[in-house]
């Protein structure tokens, strides 16, 4: 999948090196000529951005949900998706705590015992009587 802007860069590309109309270049490449015509009409919110930032800084491991409950608070209007959009084009993401480790490589395998006392194994065994009382027990074998 192609982003917009990297097509609109195709089809300029074509436009000028090979000297295409535009709409020969768009059905070259398979888009459609509203992708290439577009023009963003979204505003620049300069003092949302420089609050978002600071606000991020002071509380670090907030995400842009309780971030933006903060800025309604303060009087931002501004949707949760649009939020997001900026927390993202900010960098501001928190970084996800590290997860369990895990062994690396492969395990050796278990030596085999050559004399007794070498090595012992144990478990726990459960039954129960035809009474209907249960009962366990702890096994331990010399290997």
């Amino acid at each position: 999948m192609v982003t917009p802007a990297v097509e609109r860069e195709a089809v300029a590309h074509l436009k000028t090196v090979h000297e295409m109309s535009e709409r020969r270049a768009c059905r070259v490449i398979g888009c459609v000529r509203m992708t290439i015509r577009y023009r963003s009409r979204r505003v620049d919110d300069v003092a949302l951005r420089e609050r978002l930032r600071a606000l991020a800084k002071e509380r670090r491991r907030f995400g842009y949900r309780r971030l933006h409950v903060f800025l309604r608070r303060e009087g931002f209007v501004v949707n949760h998706k649009r939020l997001f959009r900026i927390y993202r084009e900010e960098r501001l993401m928190v970084r996800k705590r590290g997860g369990r480790k895990r062994a690396l490589g492969t395990r050796a395998p278990m030596p085999v015992p050559l004399k007794p006392n070498d090595r012992w194994s144990l478990d726990f065994v459960s039954n129960q009587l035809a009474s209907g009382r249960r009962f366990r027990i702890l096994a331990i074998f010399d290997d």
